[in-house]
């Protein structure tokens, strides 16, 4: 499935447990079937147990990015990550950039990378700061 995105950059595995939050009709199909490649799964919508990665589709409507963040926290397990997903500037629902790093910021993680993963959507990778985890 040769794709020209930075999809294997963010750091899924096969048999990484990666729920899946946000979804609505206007998602990447073709995208989220990139992820369950990788993940040799599929994507879990509730979750039983700490999960490895969120992957967070957030549209400039769905809210505010920290309270999507802190929401998407409540699975993940100590050391998983966060991947937010956003319209890329110029399409509909894009996110502010500077909401993005301000929303890891107050919801106590940090954003670190951000990639194309499609033709209209981005990632960002979002982590816990090193050395503050939280008990």
């Amino acid at each position: 499935m040769g794709s020209d995105t930075d999809l294997d950059k963010l750091g899924f595995e096969a048999g990484q447990v990666v729920q899946e939050l946000g979804w609505d009709d206007d998602v990447d199909e073709d995208l989220r079937q990139e992820v369950m490649d990788l993940i040799d799964g599929d994507m879990i919508e509730d979750s039983i147990d700490a999960v490895d990665i969120v992957w967070l589709w957030l549209r400039a409507d769905d809210g505010d990015v920290a309270d999507g963040l802190v929401d998407a926290m409540r699975d993940l397990s100590d050391d998983g990550f966060i991947v937010l997903v956003t319209p890329k500037v110029g399409r509909p629902g894009t996110v502010d950039p500077a909401d993005l790093s301000d929303g890891a910021d107050t919801a106590g993680m940090v954003l670190t990378t951000s990639y194309d993963v499609s033709k209209d959507w981005q990632a960002h990778k979002i982590v816990r700061p090193r050395g503050g985890r939280r008990s």
